[in-house]
């Protein structure tokens, strides 16, 4: 699914979740439709995360579908309200010039997560990045023409790690590879000042770094990065983002987010662990000379 729409994500996988009730309860999407009055239409595109789902019309649909077990009908409740909130209220709206969708939906999903674990083989994850470094990638890419829509970029870079250590911080499991830390980005100095910040994030007791070091040879991790995102008690919505050159693309499908689960948990049990991993760091950066 790559490039969707903004506020979409969330929204797909709520209405994947109403389909799924739909089906079991052996309705098509026009029995459904008179429930709410509407056109099949507008429950396709409910289920597609095209439109959102207002409370009335959710609460019909589950009633409709026989959705009688609390627990279930207060967790769509609850993502859907916050999804909408979010579609309304998210901070981000005022970088929308500089923001890319899938960008975009990345800070949204972040903003209503609860885990995020990523992989890295090449640079520091965003929610890491001290504002030089931050700086220094955001004019490498070249995507950003003007010195206003870069600091306009750094701003949101910043502004998204208030997840970290803000009200109801996420827990944030970061595994680097050796490359991570070596490649310069910057003046030594920078780079030996990110490095040092890692090691105090790591400190906190909702993040956690490993290294994985060069030593430890081949792994099934090196294709490429990616992020895990996890959403409060609903093991289903868990949703993936893989980073190319070209844009990032989320990947939905339960088969596929198991797959990358897979390959987390390998690379996790390969790193050092992570007081050896803080070390490591620390290490690393004195080899950065002012």
């Amino acid at each position: 699914m790559p490039n969707v729409k903004p506020s979409t994500v969330l929204g797909r996988q709520i209405g994947d979740e109403l389909r799924k009730f739909r089906e079991r309860s052996r309705l098509s999407t026009a029995e459904a439709a008179e429930f709410l009055d509407c056109t099949k239409g507008k429950i396709s595109r409910i289920e597609n995360g095209h439109v959102p789902v207002r409370a009335p019309d959710l609460a019909a649909l589950l009633q409709a579908y026989g959705v009688d077990d609390p627990a279930a009908r207060e967790r769509l409740s609850a993502l859907a309200r916050r999804a909408n909130r979010r579609r309304r209220e998210g901070w981000w709206h005022q970088y929308g010039a500089v923001l890319g969708d899938a960008y975009r939906d990345q800070i949204e999903m972040e903003a209503i997560c609860e885990r995020v674990r990523t992989y890295q083989a090449q640079l520091v994850p965003g929610l890491l990045q001290t504002e030089e470094y931050g700086r220094a990638v955001t004019v490498a890419s070249r995507t950003w023409q003007t010195p206003e829509e870069v600091e306009q970029f750094v701003q949101v870079r910043l502004t998204r790690q208030q997840r970290l250590t803000g009200e109801s911080p996420m827990e944030f499991w970061a595994i680097l590879a050796e490359g991570v830390l070596r490649q310069q980005v910057g003046e030594p100095a920078a780079m030996r000042a990110q490095l040092e910040h890692i090691a105090a994030m790591a400190e906190l007791p909702n993040i956690t770094v490993q290294v994985l070091p060069f030593s430890r040879g081949v792994h099934p991790g090196m294709f490429g990065p990616y992020l895990l995102l996890s959403f409060p008690q609903v093991a289903s919505l868990d949703l993936v983002l893989t980073e190319t050159p070209t844009g990032n693309i989320w990947i939905e499908r339960e088969t596929d987010v198991a797959r990358y689960q897979e390959l987390f948990d390998t690379a996790r049990t390969t790193a050092l662990p992570a007081t050896e991993s803080l070390n490591f760091i620390r290490r690393t950066a004195k080899e950065f000379r002012p």
